[in-house]
């Protein structure tokens, strides 16, 4: 039996990474009835097997409470490390020498195997090689194919296979490993709506990945590397969507350097109008305590006053102490700050000028309309899900309520700012639009008898991309009377 689910009342995303501590069906559906938007599947830990199971339990919800369900599968990308060593662990010494190599005899003190040949190719003197999530650090100061020389900058204890980072060059590596290909494969075949892609540097990454995805699920991009923070709008403009992934930009930049970096991908993904999720230890604190910091709740703050399209959690909802807390407090802070009457001229600092195209145009006119004569939304008709981007990037005061055929683009638009998207039948002629628009914002609780609402819909209908039409709408008390059903409704 369906349970409905309201709106939510807050426009930014919560997206909730799964994981040991959140992937039973029960626990799915308590973490979206508490505020999750959607839900990232991390294909770097267990085995395909084991996530058949959770993305039957993600799209269950859509029968139980009425509503599209959003799922990320996030690749894991190259994972460059070094080898082992006598022992199993070594001591490196700052300022002593220390050489990476292709002998794959067990390492000590003075040396270690580094099974990558990519690096050897690329490598720099005076570039910095990373250990251990940047613990150690080393200075390249020789080369050749097979031996890289350093000297230690900063020492410490180093272990087997810890991993390795290479901030200052591009490493000639392809972003998709043998098991990406596979995991991406997967996660088309069993239907999730966005493909996370892992170690993006250059444009080249992202046209192999939209290759095999074959247009069956979204691109998005996250952004980890210095070398893709200099190709940036490149990037962006390649992909459908863009994730700050702060944990190793954090490690490969300086600290202080990441919070301007996160305001220029915001600005940069809403600028070229697509949606931009901001994650990595946002409540990292909730790991193991059921609130988070005082500094915490100010940086998932700061995301929402920039405009992010969706904030996520990751260790704190997947392994944590408390996931359902987690996104509660997510979901509250969201709330919190969009109550705050500066929320919306924060968020428009960032300048979205419209492209010179009818649909641009539009939705920048349907944002004036709305506040103008106070309408309560702005729904519109969409095929591809474009007319809905649009529409959200002009960052509207009101809800955005999407009406569209594709049960996959109604999916997809988990991650966008601010939408509420129904599946639902076409539409034939335009006083069909009309009615259905009114019928449907009254049954989702987003108008009431008394409120307008702004309608954006293409003509001809049943065409892509050929939005045309604003009209603005009055809903009277007897909308539901004849309503007889729509059995295509979601």
């Amino acid at each position: 039996m369906t349970k409905a689910i309201a709106p939510r009342s807050r426009k930014v995303r919560v997206l909730a990474t799964l994981g040991p501590a959140s992937n039973t069906p029960e626990m799915i559906a308590t973490l979206f009835q508490a505020g999750a938007d959607a839900f990232r599947v991390n294909m770097s830990h267990g085995d395909q097997a084991s996530k058949i199971a959770v993305i039957k339990a993600i799209r269950s919800l859509e029968k139980q409470f009425g509503r599209p369900t959003t799922i990320l599968a996030d690749l894991q990308g190259p994972k460059l490390r070094v080898g082992k060593f006598a022992g199993g662990r070594t001591e490196l010494t700052t300022g002593s020498r220390f050489v990476l190599d292709r002998d794959n005899t067990p390492g000590d003190a003075t040396r270690v195997e580094l099974p990558h040949r990519e690096i050897f190719a690329a490598i720099e003197p005076g570039a910095r090689l990373l250990l251990d999530d940047g613990k150690l650090v080393l200075r390249v100061t020789d080369h050749g194919p097979d031996r890289i020389e350093t000297r230690v900058e900063v020492g410490g204890a180093l272990s087997d296979n810890k991993g390795l980072n290479v901030p200052d060059v591009v490493v000639p590596m392809a972003a998709l490993t043998e098991k990406d290909r596979s995991d991406l494969a997967f996660a088309i075949e069993q239907g999730v709506d966005w493909i996370a892609l892992s170690f993006v540097q250059r444009p080249e990454d992202l046209a192999e990945a939209r290759k095999l995805i074959g247009g069956k699920a979204a691109l998005l991009a996250k952004i980890e590397k210095p070398a893709a923070i200099e190709r940036l709008e490149e990037l962006v403009e390649m992909c459908d969507g863009v994730m700050v992934a702060r944990g190793d930009l954090g490690v490969e930049l300086p600290p202080e350097s990441v919070p301007p970096l996160q305001k220029r991908i915001v600005e940069t993904s809403r600028r070229l109008g697509r949606p931009v999720v901001v994650a990595t230890q946002m409540l990292e604190s909730m790991i193991k305590s059921p609130s988070p910091t005082r500094a915490e709740v100010s940086d998932v703050a700061t995301a929402i006053y920039d405009g992010a399209d969706a904030i996520m959690l990751s260790a704190e909802s997947a392994a944590g102490d408390w996931p359902v807390e987690s996104v509660t407090m997510m979901n509250a802070i969201g709330d919190a700050v969009e109550r705050d009457p500066m929320h919306g001229d924060r968020i428009h600092f960032t300048v979205t000028r419209p492209d010179p195209t009818t649909a641009d145009a539009l939705s920048e006119a349907a944002k004036q309309i709305a506040r103008t004569v106070s309408a309560v939304a702005i729904i519109c008709f969409t095929t591809s899900g474009s007319t809905a981007r649009r529409i959200a990037r002009e960052r509207p005061s009101v809800p955005i309520l999407v009406l569209t055929p594709k049960l996959e683009t109604a999916r997809r638009l988990g991650l966008l700012w601010g939408t509420h998207a129904v599946h639902t039948r076409d539409v034939e002629s335009f006083e069909e639009m009309v009615a259905k628009a009114k019928r449907t914002a009254l049954r989702q609780g987003i108008a009431k008898a008394g409120d307008r609402v702004v309608v954006m819909a293409g003509v001809p209908f049943r065409t892509p991309g050929s939005t045309n039409v604003i009209h603005v709408v009055g809903i009277v008390g007897d909308e539901l009377k004849n309503y007889k059903g729509d059995a295509a409704n979601a």
